[in-house]
């Protein structure tokens, strides 16, 4: 087998165990393995109830990852985020415990709970792969992500994420309610048991480390790279526009196609690609302005205007 029908290969076991337990979701789950392959993190925004913990753990069971639940309230300390010194009566020493930061896959449950001095210690490890206590530095296993979930409707009660922390968010996804022949082929597959306590690895966190190395090598052309940068710098002059993509937007996106790209069996970006994950990546890091949210505007709204006017590199096609 060759290194080109390899690729999608090697990570179709990993859909499909996925899938076994997300059932209908195979969108949501393809743009899941493009932030795992690119060591972004995802924030996971729907009403209760639509699988949200349920792929989270199924992702983690699949990679033989270690997977760490943090349910966000207003009480929730920093500390119980990246760990504490213990006293060892035995020893007579402080030893670390560590906290469920220190984990491979991270489900930040209704995030938007926590007081942002809780929110802000999640930064240091989604940005620097590491946490620090008590001046001690310590690094997060590898593969690494957050999802982070929030539920757009209830807002008493919580605390809306900083720009900063939303930036630090690769992609932002929502599960959807399944179609009606989804929701029986749930109740057929999860009545009777829990089929995700079944769930077998199907690949190890080494590999996906090193899947991520022949993500970087898929070719991006320099119109491709061109078109990117004019998308997200078309957001900055909108006129619907208060703060436009930042630069981290753009990395993103470059970074998405590349590994959506090798998901679909190719060595090379299309701008298809470009175009599939403009939305999930660039949505949340735009704030409207406000004569925009009283025309009733949304960001998506703004993106699909932005795409529909520039032209499209016909001879990446």
């Amino acid at each position: 087998m060759n290194e080109s029908s390899s690729q999608y290969g090697a990570l179709e076991p990993l859909v499909r165990s996925i899938e076994r337990i997300v059932i209908g979701k195979r969108d949501v789950v393809e743009m899941l393995l493009v932030a795992l392959l690119c060591e972004g993190h995802v924030l996971l925004e729907d009403v209760p109830g639509t699988g949200k913990t349920t792929l989270a753990r199924a992702l983690a069971r699949s990679i033989s990852g270690a997977f760490r639940r943090i349910q966000f309230t207003p009480d929730l300390l920093p500390s119980d985020v990246t760990g504490i010194y213990v006293y060892n009566q035995r020893t007579q020493e402080f030893d670390f415990r560590p906290g469920p930061i220190l984990a491979n896959i991270v489900l930040a449950d209704e995030i938007n709970r926590a007081t942002p001095r809780t929110q802000s210690s999640l930064l240091e490890a989604m940005e620097e792969r590491h946490v620090t206590v008590e001046g001690v530095t310590y690094a997060v296993p590898r593969p690494f992500m957050v999802l982070a979930t929030q539920n757009p409707i209830e807002l008493e009660g919580t605390f809306p994420l900083p720009e900063a922390q939303l930036d630090r968010f690769m992609l932002r996804l929502a599960m959807g309610y399944p179609s009606e022949e989804q929701e029986e082929a749930i109740l057929l597959a999860h009545g009777a048991d829990l089929p995700q306590d079944t769930l077998e690895p199907v690949m190890a966190p080494e590999e996906i480390v090193a899947l991520r190395d022949r993500v970087r090598q898929i070719h991006v052309a320099d119109d491709i790279r061109h078109y990117i940068t004019r998308l997200v710098r078309s957001t900055r002059a909108h006129p619907y526009v208060e703060l436009g993509v930042s630069p981290r937007g753009s990395l993103a996106l470059y970074r998405g196609a590349q590994a959506l790209a090798f998901l679909k069996d190719r060595t090379f970006v299309m701008p298809d690609d470009v175009k599939r994950l403009m939305g999930p990546v660039l949505s949340h890091r735009m704030i409207l302005s406000p004569d925009a949210r009283l025309r009733g505007r949304a960001a998506q709204d703004v993106l699909v205007q932005i795409l529909n006017d520039m032209p499209v590199p016909v001879e990446a096609i």
